[in-house]
């Protein structure tokens, strides 16, 4: 698998979850940050669907502009990976808001 992503940049690109009522494809466009080889996402709270549907099944699809990669997702229970992931992800004042972050590892 060759990514042409930059490690630590933040990108936009469609992450598609499996939906854990329906078993059907769920496709979500969210703000990535690729960091030593690993994909990451957040939210401020669990009450998103994508997140949810994570916790249920992790078995997840990040999409870029030119791949499509299918990976492994878990919840950061690191708080300063966390914040560090926040810190790549905004250049504003959220970056210092305690976020959920998920870890997207792709599959070799």
């Amino acid at each position: 698998m060759k990514l042409s992503i930059s490690d630590r940049s933040s990108f936009l690109g469609n992450l598609t979850t499996i939906g854990r009522t329906t078993g059907k494809e769920r496709i979500v466009k969210v703000r990535f940050v690729f960091y030593n080889g690993k994909f990451y996402a957040s939210r401020r709270t669990v009450d998103g669907d994508w997140l949810k549907n994570i916790l249920n099944n992790p078995s997840v699809v990040v999409q870029t502009d030119e791949q499509r990669i299918k990976g492994r997702a878990k919840i950061v229970k690191d708080s300063k990976l966390s914040q560090q992931i926040s810190k790549l992800k905004y250049p504003d004042k959220r970056k210092e808001e305690n976020r959920i972050v998920v870890e997207i590892t792709p599959k070799r």
